[in-house]
């Protein structure tokens, strides 16, 4: 008899309010619900919104936590709330998608009062717990209930048709558990897009599918993303930017280079000028199919070219070193472009200050193929001179051309910039730790030159992979004519960490 009495107060409460929905239309109040010719209701649709902000990062856990959030962000109103337990969140994100209405978990706090907050004329409890659970709260909403193994439509539901898409591209990483959020999102009509990780730049898919429809509205669930306005730069990237031969704008783990060093002149300086261009890349290309079959990712040949050579004299500004000409580089750097090469510019500074040796070469460094590399052991005092003492540099001299290349990378819209500093020394980076690894527009590697037997090249790699800051990427150089003996591709990849770079001299 009690039970009889509840259904009845629900029922005299579901017409009260259907009739006050109808006065409001008549009325010619704007809302989701319309009436057919002939004056029956017609089908309802949920009402859907983008936040105000152009670039929105959802701060929210993975489950029913984001869940909430994404409801909340898109949806104004509903008139059917899906609500799933854990077990059954596929099938009932199916359900929402088909009604272009939200989907939400139990139990998880905020659940009931964004249900409340939707205004509901009927809640779909997909499984047994979510059924109860709802039930529970005393809704006036009818409470429909399916069993949560079917994707089928139950009867009982409202008339619903889906809204119009809201317009915006919603950004997920696919690995947390966002199933419920997601297919909320799209019941909304949003596009979704996921990625391998936090970073649209990292992922090929990701490129591919946000250059074939760009949005100016961008959404990103979980906070890992955040930032809004990094987000907003990655993203811009991501769309307009070139990117890094062997595909993708970020460098490790997604790549490995194998490099030879010299200059264009000729071999004193290295394997690099042995040979002339055409020979120079075929080579490369030859030495980075050797790591092919050692690789789990693909492998990038590589020219590092030195473009300051550090001189026993002063030379005409003092600083001993000698600049190569932009226009003689240019050859080299635009032909290994053409082959899917990267390039990296090599500075031997001498006295100069490493900032405006760089800044020389922007022209260069503005193609998306090309980095740069400092060598310590050519950076001079001001009263030293080459080849009389190993040098060094402060780790606030690299910050500097840290930022400067950031910069110039989110300018122009830049895939990420490697910046290479050679090290056989400890000495060679004065205060290592304070080297600025918190721009991800640049990729910062520490190259192990160390040279000899291969217990010398072990003890030097050892201590120079301790002192690097955090577990940033290493680099491996081997010597054609000072290694006692050279080591082969597969003893130079047993080393731990795996260089993501090897170079040749």
């Amino acid at each position: 008899m009690d039970d009889d009495r509840v259904r009845d107060r629900r029922s005299a409460r579901r017409r009260g309010h259907l009739a006050v929905a109808v006065c409001l239309l008549v009325a010619s109040c704007t809302g989701p619900f319309e009436l057919t010719a002939d004056g029956a209701a017609g089908a309802m649709t949920a009402e859907v919104a983008a936040p105000a902000e152009k670039t929105f990062v959802l701060n929210a856990e993975p489950g029913a936590a984001s869940a909430v959030a994404m409801s909340s962000a898109l949806f104004r109103s509903a008139p059917v709330v899906v609500v799933t337990d854990g077990g059954a969140a596929a099938n009932a994100g199916a359900l929402a998608e088909r009604l272009g209405v939200p989907v939400l978990q139990v139990p998880a706090p905020g659940v009931r009062e964004e249900v409340e907050r939707l205004s509901p004329q009927a809640v779909l409890a997909v499984g047994a717990d979510a059924r109860r659970e709802v039930e529970s709260w005393g809704t006036d909403a009818e409470v429909v209930g399916t069993d949560g193994a079917t994707t089928d439509l139950p009867a009982g539901l409202p008339d619903v048709e889906r809204p119009q898409p809201v317009g915006v591209t919603v950004l997920a990483d696919n690995s947390r558990d966002d199933v419920a959020a997601l297919a909320t999102a799209k019941a909304a009509g949003a596009r979704v897009v996921l990625l391998r990780g936090a970073d649209p730049r990292r992922d090929q898919a990701a490129i591919d599918a946000l250059r074939a429809e760009p949005s100016a509205s961008m959404m990103a669930l979980g906070e890992d993303f955040g930032p809004a306005d990094r987000l907003r730069g990655r993203v811009d990237t991501a769309v307009r930017g070139g990117q890094l031969p062997g595909g993708g704008q970020l460098f490790f783990p997604g790549r490995m280079l194998v490099a030879l060093y010299g200059h264009p002149d000729g071999p004193a300086l290295g394997a690099l000028g042995e040979q002339d261009l055409d020979g120079t890349i075929a080579r490369a290309k030859q030495l980075a199919g050797q790591y092919e079959p050692l690789s789990d990712v693909p492998v990038v040949p590589t020219l590092e070219i030195i473009v300051t050579v550090a001189h026993g004299s002063p030379g005409p500004d003092g600083d001993y070193s000698g600049e190569t000409e932009v226009e003689k580089l240019r050859p080299w750097v635009e032909k290994a472009g053409q082959e899917g090469l990267y390039v990296i510019l090599d500075l031997q500074p001498g006295r100069a200050r490493l900032l405006d040796q760089a800044k020389r070469y922007q022209e260069l460094l503005e193609q998306p193929h090309v980095g740069l590399a400092v060598d310590p052991e050519w950076k001079l005092g001001p009263a030293q001179v080459p080849l009389q003492q190993i040098g060094g540099i402060d780790a606030a001299e690299v910050n500097e051309v840290t930022t400067w290349l950031a910069d110039l990378a989110a300018e122009r819209l830049l895939p990420q910039k490697l910046l290479v500093v050679h090290q056989f020394q400890l000495t060679m980076i004065r205060d290592e730790q304070s080297l600025d690894t918190s721009r991800d527009e640049v990729q910062l590697l520490i190259h192990m030159d160390g040279q000899g037997t291969t217990g010398q090249k072990v003890s030097t790699w050892d201590s120079v992979v301790a002192a690097r800051p955090g577990d940033l990427p290493m680099g491996w150089k081997n010597f054609y004519d000072e290694d006692k003996p050279m080591l082969t591709p597969e003893q130079t990849m047993t080393y731990k960490p795996t260089p993501s770079m090897v170079s040749y001299q």
